[in-house]
């Protein structure tokens, strides 16, 4: 009833950009915080950046001052700006929201909507 469809990934050089895109779709009541997680081979899944409805930001340390996240709440839509990309923010990114939805009548919550994930790629 309610997707989360990630797009902009791919494959770029080091110091290059990428923008990342996450639509949620369905019968969607309120969507409170959005968030992108990545996780590289052999390693466990991270935050990298998320934002509440008003704007309030979380970034890992890793990628302060290169990544920008945002969202448009008209669109349900969260964005990753990701400049100065290097080998090792090459990793599945995965987009993530926190969404509440009718079902039929009723009103659910549901904090962990998870998209499919996207491929990125850095090349050295």
């Amino acid at each position: 009833q309610v997707q989360l469809v990630e797009s902009g990934g791919g494959l770029v050089q080091a110091g290059g950009s990428l923008r990342l895109s996450c639509a949620a779709s369905g019968r969607i009541f309120s969507i409170r915080t959005m968030g992108w997680y990545r996780q590289a081979p052999g390693k466990q899944r991270e935050l990298v950046a998320d934002i509440t409805s008003g704007g309030s930001t979380t970034y890992v340390d890793s990628v302060k001052g290169r990544f920008t996240i945002s969202r448009d709440n008209a669109k349900n839509t969260v964005y990753l700006q990701m400049n100065s990309l290097k080998p090792e923010d090459t990793a599945v990114y995965y987009c993530n929201a926190d969404i509440r939805y009718y079902s039929g009548s009723s009103l659910y919550t549901n904090p962990n909507y998870w998209g499919q994930g996207t491929q990125v790629t850095v090349s050295s």
